[in-house]
């Protein structure tokens, strides 16, 4: 087992073992105890009483952080030509479609969002083995296959971000960066918080957060009282 730093134990030290925290308690918590010397990023990890083998329990969506998630998120769009001058004023980092159709399929997969039209679907699907494993592949239920391209591209730099549950039944999301204030980072956790629970399936049974974390890039995880948000 890793020793801890001196940093470590300290940060550790300063989280009581088996509390549960209120959201606005611990984002404050979090940005004391963050302690690297760059702006360390802030996820979340919800834990829902899903099965996520079963098609009927699958939790899936897409939220906008209200103050966005602090990072510069790169954006390509595979458009078609009549389409490229749309983008490129919404603020795509990379436009163009054949010539990077074939840099994915050569190993390129340097964005963190892709935005692309019904018409050139056709033409991604046999790069699913690319951008599948990596979470790139285009979405219609994410916003991320549409003809309204400025606006796809103009909500993904505002903040807009998707989600899926992994198969422990564990949501993770960035919500954020340790610079923000605790309030910021409180209301975004909220949104997406609030998300989930208006996603809860049907066909889940019993409790639906069973337990939530919040942790910055170097910090140890903080517990977060599911009663002050489940239904």
């Amino acid at each position: 087992m890793a020793k801890l730093t001196k940093k470590q134990k300290e940060a550790s030290s300063k989280i009581e073992k088996n509390k549960l925290y209120s959201l606005q308690d611990a984002s404050a918590l979090l940005k004391d105890v963050a302690s690297a010397k760059f702006d360390e990023s802030i996820d979340i990890a919800v834990r829902l009483g899903v099965d996520p083998r079963k098609a009927n329990q699958m939790v899936r969506g897409v939220v906008t952080l209200p103050h966005g998630t602090g990072k510069d998120t790169k954006v390509l769009a595979l458009v078609t030509p009549d389409k490229e001058a749309e983008a490129t004023a919404a603020g795509a980092d990379y436009v163009g479609l054949d010539e990077y159709l074939q840099k994915i399929k050569d190993g390129w997969t340097d964005v963190d969002v892709i935005i692309t039209m019904p018409s050139v679907m056709g033409k991604l699907g046999p790069l699913g083995r690319v951008l599948g494993p990596r979470g790139l592949m285009p979405n219609p239920k994410t916003g991320t296959v549409t003809m309204d391209i400025s606006k796809a591209v103009k909500e993904v730099k505002a903040g807009k971000i998707d989600f899926k549950v992994d198969k422990t039944g564990i949501v993770h999301a960035g919500i954020g960066k340790v610079s923000f204030d605790a309030d910021k980072i409180s209301e975004n956790a909220t949104e997406i918080i609030q998300t989930l629970l208006k996603l809860k399936p049907t066909a889940a049974k019993g409790t639906y957060i069973k337990s939530m974390y919040i942790s910055s890039t170097m910090s140890p995880s903080i517990a977060l009282d599911p009663k002050a948000v489940s239904v």
